[in-house]
């Protein structure tokens, strides 16, 4: 991935938690990209189950745990 698909993502992202992107499709899931390494990506439904990943286990589970922590902050009347 560019440095510039990678800053039209940061820009267009909800917000940015501890280096990952956190964006609100248009479907209602929540995509997340480690900014950090582009290669991993996950995706939640709203219940927080996953849709898709390449994330390993461990970084599943934190990932998952700052978007419960923060999903006021995502949710598009307070974006």
């Amino acid at each position: 991935m560019s440095d510039s698909e990678l800053k039209k993502i940061a820009e267009n992202a909800k917000a940015i938690i501890n280096g990952y992107s956190f964006t609100i499709r248009e479907d209602g899931f929540i995509s997340i990209l480690n900014l950090q390494h582009p290669e991993c990506a996950i995706v939640f439904n709203k219940d927080f189950e996953i849709i898709e990943t390449n994330m390993d286990e461990i970084e599943q589970n934190i990932v998952k745990e700052l978007a419960k922590k923060n999903i006021e902050f995502l949710e598009e009347e307070n974006a």
